[in-house]
């Protein structure tokens, strides 16, 4: 842990040709991970991806390029702490952009607190509420927030369609008790019961308790025939264990952060065998294939699919980018150009030292890009959310195996046709 928070403090990376005075074009940019607490394994995954998007563009502009550099804090997995450590960024660092944070309880306070009062650009990886989109439809963000991964709005209607084709009908709930997990049971919950689920119970947790025995009791009640964990590894972890101890069944569904090999670790293969999940997917694309053949390597032995890689990337690409559009670390003309670098009539551009060469090349000349991310080819619309596949998954045998894909166009359809 100390060697990944000094490198992400300390690091100064991926120099980039502005079209700008010399004196403008060094910019910092604030990043707010959780790098410690019970998303810790999501934000330092995520950490390392920013730094090697921003490595890539380094390599790519050479010596005589101009300096993006990080200014990397870690959030705790907390709320009040990302809220003052993205304060002193704005207020003292003034960075003109903050990439973070991972989970929804971190990226909302960063966001009504700082950087929409501040007008600085915000682009969270991998924060799924759908209470993101509602404050931009309510004017509440200044249109300064991005997110690189789909909303729990509909991923809550996808989750609800797998267990059913999965025979998961008679389903208890146990969700972590803040924004995300309301919400993200919220939607599930209207989908699954529309499409003939059952749920025998909803119990809420909150976070870093050194047992959830009296949650787990809570939830066999009704006789489910299965647990819905929405949680994050570490306590997730300790919900399972104490479900299988007290009893419950070994069949589980599970939200996208717990596609994590710390999770099937700390639980055990042997009990996950019928566990599913569903994920924010990807379109594979050049970027897909440069990413999982460099990044484990890069990250000191990460693997690519850990939970937020991959987004992660793609938000430090896009930042990196739309700053090298703008000219200048202005938080105004960065927020105008981030549409302008995945633009629907610009020249493809694949992640990696080459593809963001070509893309600085094209800037210099005026000419529209397009960057295809890791995840995709990525669109923003006006609340800064975008679309894209589900994965839905199973561990089987201690790994996690994709087993289909829901495209986003299927998963609209259901959820209009349940809400007749």
């Amino acid at each position: 842990m100390k060697k990944l928070l000094l490198a992400s403090t300390l690091l100064a990376t991926a120099a980039f040709a502005l079209p700008a005075a010399a004196q403008d074009c060094n910019v910092t940019v604030g990043v707010v991970m959780e790098l410690t607490g019970p998303a810790g394994a999501y934000g330092q995954a995520g950490a390392k991806s920013v730094e090697m998007a921003f490595r890539d563009f380094n390599e790519a502009s050479g010596a005589d390029g101009c300096k993006l550099t990080t200014d990397t804090r870690d959030s705790q997995s907390q709320g009040t702490v990302a809220v003052d450590q993205a304060t002193q960024l704005v207020n003292i660092k003034k960075v003109p952009v903050i990439i973070g944070g991972i989970i929804s309880s971190v990226s909302i306070p960063i966001l009504t607190s700082v950087t929409a009062p501040a007008g600085v650009v915000q682009v969270s990886p991998a924060s799924s509420s759908p209470t993101l989109t509602a404050l931009g439809r309510d004017g509440k963000t200044n249109g300064v927030f991005f997110r690189t991964i789909t909303s729990d709005a509909l991923q809550g209607t996808a989750a609800a369609k797998y267990a059913i084709d999965q025979g998961l009908k008679k389903l208890a709930i146990i969700h972590v008790n803040n924004d995300f997990g309301v919400n993200m049971v919220k939607e599930f919950s209207a989908a699954f019961e529309k499409l003939g689920g059952t749920i025998t119970s909803t119990t809420a947790y909150n976070e870093k308790q050194a047992s959830y025995s009296s949650e787990a009791s809570a939830a066999m009640a009704g006789e489910p025939e299965a647990l819905y964990l929405v949680s994050y590894p570490v306590d997730g972890a300790t919900i399972a264990r104490a479900w299988i101890s007290g009893g419950g069944a070994a069949k589980f569904l599970l939200n996208d952060g717990m596609n994590s090999q710390e999770f099937i670790d700390a639980v055990g293969a042997q009990y996950l065998n019928e566990a599913y999940g569903t994920s924010s997917g990807t379109s594979k694309t050049a970027s897909t294939d440069y990413f999982y053949g460099a990044y484990e390597a890069f990250s000191g032995g990460i693997k690519p699919d850990a939970p937020a890689a991959d987004r992660s990337y793609d938000a430090g690409a896009i930042v990196a980018l739309a700053i090298a559009k703008a000219g200048k670390g202005d938080s105004a003309a960065i927020k105008a150009a981030i549409p302008e670098v995945v633009s629907a009539d610009g020249e493809p551009i694949p992640a990696g030292k080459d593809g963001f060469a070509k893309a600085l090349a094209l800037i210099k000349e005026g000419k529209p890009i397009k960057y295809e991310g890791v995840i995709g080819p990525i669109s923003f619309d006006q609340y800064g959310d975008i679309t894209g596949p589900f994965r839905l998954w199973q561990i089987k045998d201690g790994a996690v195996t994709t087993v289909g894909e829901m495209s986003a166009e299927d998963v609209v359809k259901l959820k209009a046709d349940l809400a007749k």
